[in-house]
């Protein structure tokens, strides 16, 4: 099962990134701390928020109603998708959904100057 200390370890390790507390919560932005936040714990440390274009969320909710939600009223008008942690198979999946939330937030010139390194192993 992932945890909120695997979310912290991986976020972190991705170029240019940075922890940063919003709305009272840990938030990780792509670029330092101005820069976009691509992710988020929840206050109970068992789900993150990840950017996720808004054209993709409901496919993803409708094959895996366990792992991915939306918090209505919160989540409907932005790119954003919940996962929880516990229904994750491995850490491997936490990690590319991480690296993909990144290259969504990260600034073009953050991501031309790491070409391939954000990826998952052999990418």
């Amino acid at each position: 099962m992932a945890t909120a200390d695997d979310v912290r370890r991986i976020a972190l390790s991705l170029p240019g990134t940075v922890e940063k507390p919003a709305w009272g919560l840990p938030t990780f932005r792509a670029g330092g701390p101005g820069g976009r936040i691509f992710a988020s714990l929840d206050e109970d440390d068992r789900v993150i928020g990840v950017i996720c274009p808004k054209e993709d969320r409901e496919g993803l909710i409708s094959a895996e109603p366990g792992k991915f939600f939306v918090r209505p009223g919160h989540d409907d008008g932005y790119a954003w998708l919940r996962v929880r942690l516990a229904a994750l198979d491995d850490e491997e999946e936490l990690r590319a959904i991480l690296v993909d939330s990144w290259r969504q937030a990260a600034p073009r010139k953050l991501l031309d100057a790491h070409p391939g390194t954000a990826g998952p192993p052999g990418e």
